[in-house]
């Protein structure tokens, strides 16, 4: 049925630039902090919707030894992992210039660095764009803006559990503050840094689909962003579609129904090719009984539903093996 939504009043915010230094105000930063806030963020107004992606372009102002950075940072990602969200991360000025080990030093900065999440993604390098609010001088700006709507046109197209990455994952708009090779994505991708690389004929594109937590050396089962997003979307569809629950007899009738209903849904997804397995078996699980659901638990109110999937990985590497044949005979 049609409904009316109120959205909340904008929020005003001081002015981004400071005209002496071209770097974000003390005060803008403190007023976007205070906007990602977990219980005082405006974002909160906007119930009963979602967002699923947050990120903040104006970050990229902000320089890298600044604690508020930092503060904002995490801030940012906090409040998308408490709302079922993804974040994209901006890299500071300090490595505006594109070099590569600029970036490399930064994300080992253990006090700079943005705190390790799966709810989260850092993209190298800026963007250059033409700024229509300085006569379409080019301007670099942090590419998570960018790359958020390479998100949402993935999603749309291929489905969440397809990487924003590829050949497919083009940039518009805008051009790379500088061109990367494979030895920067070498020294990048490990990092869990996504690389943006220009390829011959197919232009711009993003070349790099890990969460912050995807260095290799955390071998973390949410390395990947499409990985990450799928389990989220899952929870938050089950979250919303499972509201009728409440006050329901907590019994068998209503674990079978749960299980009816939440098998209906991933069957759903395994049919648009959302899993791996040629199976549903072998795709996914859906489990509500009396194994995961104690009678402590109904005491109390709770019904525990466990749902696994088989996710789709992205396939970072192609190896190529070539054999020659020698010593060959003709018959």
């Amino acid at each position: 049925m049609p409904f009316a939504a109120t959205l909340p009043a904008p929020t005003t915010l001081p002015d981004v630039i400071d005209g002496t230094s071209n770097k974000a105000t003390a005060a803008f930063v403190a007023a976007l902090t205070a906007a990602v806030t977990a219980g005082s963020s405006p974002l909160d107004r906007i119930d009963p919707f979602h967002f699923n992606i947050l990120c903040i372009p104006a970050t990229s102002r902000v320089a890298a030894a600044n604690s508020v950075r930092k503060n904002l940072m995490d801030a940012a990602v906090g409040y998308a992992t408490d709302r079922r969200a993804f974040a994209i991360i901006d890299p500071p000025p300090s490595v505006e210039v594109g070099r590569t080990s600029d970036m490399r030093n930064w994300m080992l900065d253990g006090t700079n660095a943005p705190a390790p999440s799966p709810n989260g993604a850092v993209y190298f390098p800026p963007i250059t764009v033409a700024d229509p609010l300085a006569g379409g001088r080019q301007r670099e700006v942090g590419p998570s803006g960018m790359l958020a709507g390479v998100y949402a046109r993935t999603d749309a197209a291929r489905g969440t559990w397809k990487a924003p990455a590829g050949i497919d994952a083009t940039l518009a708009g805008g051009s790379l503050s500088r061109s990367l090779s494979d030895s920067d994505s070498a020294v990048l991708n490990p990092l869990a840094v996504n690389a943006l690389r220009t390829l011959p004929v197919i232009g711009n594109v993003v070349w790099g689909a890990r969460t912050l937590v995807g260095a290799d050396q955390r071998g973390s089962e949410w390395k990947y962003v499409p990985i990450r997003r799928m389990a989220l979307y899952i929870e938050t569809s089950l979250v919303d579609g499972l509201g009728w629950v409440v006050f329901e007899p907590n019994d068998e009738p209503l674990w079978a129904q749960i299980r009816l209903n939440v098998g209906s849904f991933m069957q759903g997804l395994f049919r648009q090719g959302a899993f791996q397995g040629s199976t549903p078996n072998d795709a996914y699980l859906v489990q509500c009984d009396g194994s995961t659901t104690t009678q402590g638990d109904i005491n109390v109110g709770v019904v525990n539903i466990l749902v696994g999937f088989a996710p789709l990985r992205p396939a970072e590497f192609v190896v190529i093996r070539i054999q020659q044949l020698a010593g060959q005979t003709q018959s």
